[in-house]
């Protein structure tokens, strides 16, 4: 009996061995195959403990100064030409056909006088009947760009509740009664329209207050735009070179090789290293809603915790 068990016991084993030998085997040949593939491919793969700590400009391969980063965040009316302004702070051209927009987010990213420089900009549209989505987007903007249609009043009355909106999502987070000048840009758009225009220059001054000023703009003509891109550098301590007309548009591929080469004489020269240009990014995405929310919770709690979350 005590024989039996023993070899009982001998065969467990053995069997045991033999599984963790095959189990080895099995981890090294897929191991292998993934390094075959990716020596095929042309990539290598790298650990996780030597991916770069800090957030890096994938487009440009460069770190941009955090004061160098804003985001734009445009909002209004459906049919106002919120699309269209965008495309015309991109570079592109006025799209006459109308598609609603559901959301679209944008990077453009600068080099200017030896500076890096990137901005975001994200088309809010549809958050316009979802509240908390709406608030979580304005409590991570930087600029606001608000876009209401001269030929419809029922726009500038919602333009008038979206900045009330953002001055008190603004203070709520900064914990202020008196909180700073609204970074917000007012756009009067489809000036073009002489004839469906609707509303006065008083009418406007009386439903958005004196202390908002706005700027008549035609996104179909370019008129007022000029004036639109200066305010928005001026709010965000841009240079003025960021405005569409006082830089050029490059290829992506080509913003990317300047970078590279000039990454090394940035620390020789601070200015003075080229013509201002800009690439659009092609491959960015706007963050999740899950960082955006940490973002939030990270600035409301600098110095006191907050009663309950922000975007409610």
């Amino acid at each position: 009996h005590k024989n039996h068990i023993f070899s009982t016991a001998l065969l467990y084993q053995g069997a045991l061995v033999c599984f963790l030998t095959l189990k080895w085997c099995w981890r090294r040949q897929d191991k292998r195959a993934v390094t075959r593939r990716s020596s095929s491919s042309g990539h290598r793969q790298l650990s996780t403990d030597r991916l770069p700590k800090k957030p890096v400009d994938r487009t440009g391969l460069v770190a941009i100064k955090p004061k160098n980063c804003h985001r734009v965040v445009v909002l209004g009316a459906p049919r106002v030409g919120k699309t269209n302004i965008l495309r015309r702070f991109l570079g592109e051209e006025f799209e006459e056909h109308y598609e609603p927009t559901i959301e679209d987010f944008y990077r453009k990213m600068f080099h200017i006088g030896g500076e890096t420089y990137q901005v975001d900009l994200l088309d809010a549209a549809s958050e316009r009947d979802f509240p908390a989505k709406r608030r979580l987007s304005i409590l991570t903007g930087d600029i606001f760009v608000i876009v209401f249609s001269l030929d419809d009043r029922d726009s500038l009355n919602e333009a008038r509740d979206l900045l009330n909106e953002i001055k008190a999502a603004k203070a709520k987070l900064h914990k202020s009664n008196h909180p700073a000048r609204l970074p917000a840009v007012v756009c009067a758009n489809k000036a073009d329209l002489d004839a469906q225009r609707v509303l006065s220059n008083s009418e406007i001054v009386d439903i958005l207050g004196a202390d908002a000023s706005f700027f008549e703009t035609s996104a179909k003509t370019g008129a007022g735009l000029e004036a639109v891109f200066m305010a928005l550098a001026a709010l965000g301590g841009l240079p003025d070179e960021t405005s569409p007309s006082r830089h050029e548009l490059i290829p992506i591929v080509t913003y990317q090789s300047l970078c590279i080469g000039k990454r090394g004489m940035r620390r020789r020269h601070s200015r003075g290293l080229g013509a201002p240009c800009a690439a659009v990014d092609p491959l960015a995405r706007r963050p999740s809603f899950t960082s955006d929310l940490r973002l939030v919770l990270g600035s409301s709690t600098k110095h006191k915790k907050p009663e309950k979350c922000q975007i409610q």
